[in-house]
């Protein structure tokens, strides 16, 4: 029987184990490609090659894709400062469509004839990858095993554990996430609006409340961030530093309630240092430097844009116009934004920048000024309630 070599994106969990041996039972010749974004250890990676081939799988590779993640998608999202629902830093969303493409890219690498993933049928995941495999390899086969077989996690343990396989059943309360923007939390309290989740459930547990504080200086050459208290760091390092020194100290920490792609309401947990900690400072330096209508679109294509990826329309050619406006706008965001942690809290304290509008020696708010006289201040003000003055006049 010729076997059709297929790409499988792996995770190494239950449900891409499963996915491996049940596709080579179905005749397929399987090549596992794990896609590094930040949320495997260094001894997870090492052996995953040992696992994949255990499996039934004929290769094995590994892509470090963290510095891809960042230029070609969290850079955008810092540069639009997306929070969505204005907590949600996206965590996942942006991951799971460079995932899809480097799955993409190797499967054309190694001729392969087919696409899978592990994906269920509920979530977002599965469109985002669905999406992204049919946008970039319409000519390729996709195969989503435990979608299409529906079947419960007891029951692929089962199948595994028939063929030598063995997984641990869920002893856990809580389903974690990780990735380099950041960790999503799943657990009972995530089913419903009302319950709250307690901080033992995020990777770092309870916040102790006697840390001291800790300020932080972040410096940013035209929107990206470049140093962390005066060393250079490269992005991927940077954010990596940023998640260790805020994850003790909750910061980051929140709950997202939201529509998913599906249509129902979803709600999920999430601890993001770096993100939240750099799109405060990054948010607060362009209040410095922009104007205040470049703000305002700023803040309405940002979170569009950030829709877009969320909800799996980040092929659409939208997200490429909306890309070339938002890094138009970083031009003179350069400057350095002074914060401080504590306890589950951050303050921004300061914010300084070569390019700043705002200029004591020219005008402070609410004093004097050298730019136009008070006749010319009241005169102004009259003009300006006109519209006003003549709508009340006129009776409904």
């Amino acid at each position: 029987m010729n076997k059709k070599p297929v790409v499988l994106a792996f995770s190494g969990g239950l449900d891409t184990s499963f996915c491996v041996i049940y596709l080579r039972e179905q005749g397929h010749a399987v090549t596992t490609v794990t896609v590094d974004t930040g949320g495997f250890s260094a001894e997870t990676l090492a052996k995953m090659p040992e696992h994949s081939a255990r499996l039934g799988a004929v290769a094995h590779h590994t892509v470090d894709a963290r510095a891809l993640l960042f230029e070609d998608y969290l850079r955008h999202l810092l540069a639009g400062n997306v929070l969505r629902g204005q907590a949600y830093p996206l965590s996942v969303s942006a991951e799971r469509v460079c995932q899809a493409t480097e799955v993409v890219r190797l499967a054309r690498q190694v001729g392969a004839k087919a696409l899978a993933h592990g994906s269920t049928g509920a979530g977002n995941d599965q469109v985002r990858f669905d999406v992204a495999f049919r946008a970039l390899a319409p000519d390729l086969e996709l195969i989503t095993p435990i979608r299409e077989l529906g079947l419960s996690r007891a029951q692929e343990m089962s199948f595994l554990a028939e063929r030598g396989i063995h997984f641990p059943a869920k002893t856990g309360a809580y389903s974690i996430n990780e990735g380099m923007w950041g960790t999503s939390v799943g657990g009972k309290e995530t089913h419903d609006s009302w319950s709250h989740l307690p901080e033992a459930a995020y990777p770092a547990g309870v916040v102790p409340s006697d840390l001291k504080p800790r300020t932080l200086v972040l410096s940013f050459d035209k929107g990206r961030p470049v140093a962390l208290d005066g060393k250079a760091l490269a992005p991927v390092a940077l954010i990596a530093e940023l998640n260790a020194l805020g994850q003790p100290y909750g910061v980051g920490r929140g709950v997202h309630l939201g529509d998913t792609i599906l249509g129902i309401k979803g709600r999920v947990g999430f601890d993001a240092p770096a993100a939240v900690l750099l799109i405060t400072a990054h948010r607060e330096l362009e209040k410095l430097v922009l104007s205040g209508k470049q703000l305002f679109w700023k803040e309405t294509l940002g979170n569009l844009y950030g829709t877009l990826l969320h909800e799996g329309n980040f092929f659409d050619p939208l997200a490429r116009d909306l890309e070339a406006y938002l890094q138009s706008s970083q031009a003179r965001v350069t400057g350095e934004v002074r914060v401080t942690l504590h306890p589950r809290a951050m303050v921004v304290e300061g914010v300084r920048s070569p390019h700043s509008l705002m200029d004591a020696k020219v005008a402070s708010y609410g004093e004097a000024n050298h730019l136009w006289t008070g006749a010319e201040a009241a005169g102004f003000a009259k003009v300006y309630g006109v519209a006003q003055t003549l709508a009340l006049k006129v009776k409904p």
